[in-house]
């Protein structure tokens, strides 16, 4: 990859497709978006910048990729207009065909690997593809998700399977569903790393907390599969008991597709406009100070691959009621307690107990095991990522179908 400056002091080629697509609408940043900047943090000076564009991906050189990466690193309100510049004093030298020489390149952000385009770039341009894949909800749980966004993640789990030099995975639980996936759909499965993700370095939060009245908090992108109908529902159970006491629940997200029921019922409610609040453009150097002075982090979800928030409350010493999940169940470390997302009179009794001014004693364990709890760090995260990169076998899988269409049908093993 002579003509983009390929050397050993910058051995991997960066996906940052999404990155420059979410700064470009200034979208709040997902959990997702939150490990594309730990890797880009990581591997920014060490990397060569790729970006994809209707079917076309383009390596910058040394020069274009670090302006590209000080662009994304640095504040928002000038990147429309930093990055026309970039684009006329780098886009011509981008090679859309290189010679990559074996070399690998890193997609974590779930960007156009299920695209034929894509994987034809791949192995034209002779590279060792390493994609993180969050979770195969879409798969599992297709009925939580619009069609589209099944057939899309489909094509990017099937794609990953049968042309990657290695997948990453952020838990076991994830692993089990991959390796579930590939056995059903009678596909190889590369070597496969579960790596435990960090979060986001959260703020120190304030001394005081930012809300005077006791309150849960929620967070997450408002959508069916974060299950925030239940929420709506025992808060109208507890206010229905307490009234004016009613504790506040703070939902922080933004709101996804498939949001228009929780608008209606929050419309609908005069109860639930009295106690509960959207904070829908929360940035994150006010987020500590919301999860920590909460009585709990909330997390009813349906279905997922890791939890960053859930991890982010318990390093910040805040209790957590969560979905009983195999992930939730293996980076809790016990801590957490956790329900059926489907049972609201167990959510309500819990979340009573929690905001009993008596104390509670399932909180009360939750305080008393938080010093044992160990927060995965992004440095363990990148030495078990590099470590294993360095063992990832330099032949590539063997060329596929582009017109490969996977099996209709799969089940995935949910771990109980």
């Amino acid at each position: 990859m002579a003509a983009c400056g390929m050397t050993r002091e910058r051995p991997y080629l960066l996906d940052v497709t999404r990155l420059v697509s979410r700064s470009w609408t200034r979208r709040l940043s997902t959990g997702i978006d939150r490990v594309c900047y730990a890797y880009l943090e990581r591997y920014a000076g060490r990397a060569h910048a790729v970006v994809q564009h209707r079917g076309v991906a383009r390596t910058f050189d040394a020069p274009g990729s670090d302006r590209l990466f000080e662009l994304l690193l640095g504040p928002d309100r000038r990147f429309r207009q930093d990055l026309v510049g970039f684009a006329a004093r780098h886009l011509s030298r981008a090679r859309a065909v290189l010679d990559g020489g074996d070399a690998l390149y890193v997609n974590v952000s779930h960007t156009d690997f299920d695209l034929p385009s894509h994987q034809r770039w791949v192995r034209q341009s002779r590279l060792r593809p390493v994609y993180l894949i969050h979770d195969l909800i879409p798969i599992t749980h297709g009925e939580l998700c619009r069609p589209h966004a099944v057939a899309r993640h489909r094509g990017r789990v099937t794609g990953a399977l049968r042309s990657a030099a290695g997948i990453i995975v952020n838990s076991h639980a994830t692993a089990r569903d991959l390796a579930a996936f590939s056995k059903a759909q009678s596909l190889p499965l590369p070597p496969t790393l579960p790596a435990a993700l960090a979060g986001a370095p959260l703020a120190a939060p304030r001394a005081r907390a930012p809300i005077a009245e006791p309150y849960f908090v929620c967070v997450g992108t408002i959508e069916p599969r974060k299950n925030h109908m239940l929420l709506l529902q025992v808060w109208l159970a507890i206010a229905a008991q307490l009234g004016r006491e009613t504790p506040r629940l703070v939902i922080v997200g933004q709101w996804g597709k498939g949001s228009g029921a929780v608008r209606e019922a929050l419309r609908a409610s005069p109860a639930l406009q009295r106690h509960v609040t959207v904070m829908d453009r929360c940035p994150d150097e006010d987020l500590a100070g919301l999860v920590s002075g909460a009585v709990a982090l909330l997390k009813p979800t349906l279905a997922e691959g890791f939890g960053l928030p859930l991890v982010e409350a318990l390093r910040l010493g805040t209790p957590v009621i969560a979905s009983d999940l195999p992930c939730f169940r293996e980076i809790g470390q016990g801590v957490p307690t956790l329900l059926d997302p489907e049972d609201a009179h167990a959510w309500t009794r819990t979340v009573l107990g929690f905001a009993s001014s008596t104390g509670d004693p399932e909180r009360r364990r939750q305080l008393a095991m938080m010093p044992s709890f160990a927060p995965p760090t992004w440095d363990d995260h990148f030495a078990r990522v590099e470590a294993w990169m360095e063992r990832l076998p330099v032949s590539l899988p063997a060329p596929w179908t582009l017109g490969h269409r996977p099996r209709a049908t799969f089940e995935s093993s949910r771990v109980r």
